[in-house]
């Protein structure tokens, strides 16, 4: 499994943007699914979107046209474009690859108030 190293997070006011990064140690050409999680206090940890090797998105619903990612396989990154935040946007945002039951990143905070 390759590791993975998020950044990018940080404290933006409601309607800004911010760009998340993932870098992974090594190749993810094979992983089929890389993705971003997030986990918000007291609530579970939701798939927010994932990539496949091939580049078809999948997207939650509350974040679609909003929120967009990409991946570089020949860099081993993974990049969400995160716009128009809302304060429900708040949570510790995660990298993954393959999957649950795959490699993660340590995670980055996104913390969305005025």
């Amino acid at each position: 499994q390759v590791q993975l190293v998020e950044s990018g997070g940080g404290l933006v006011q409601p309607g800004g943007s911010l760009r998340l990064s993932c870098a992974a140690s090594g190749p993810i050409v094979g992983i089929y699914y890389m993705g971003w999680y997030r986990q918000a206090p007291g609530k579970q940890r939701e798939l927010v979107a994932r990539i496949s090797r091939n580049g078809f998105t999948d997207y939650l619903d509350s974040v679609k046209g909003r929120f967009t990612i990409s991946r570089d396989n020949a860099k081993n990154t993974v990049n969400l474009q995160i716009n128009i935040l809302k304060p429900e946007d708040t949570a510790v945002y995660y990298c993954n690859g393959g999957g649950p039951d795959g490699s993660w990143g340590q995670g980055t905070q996104v913390t969305v108030s005025s």
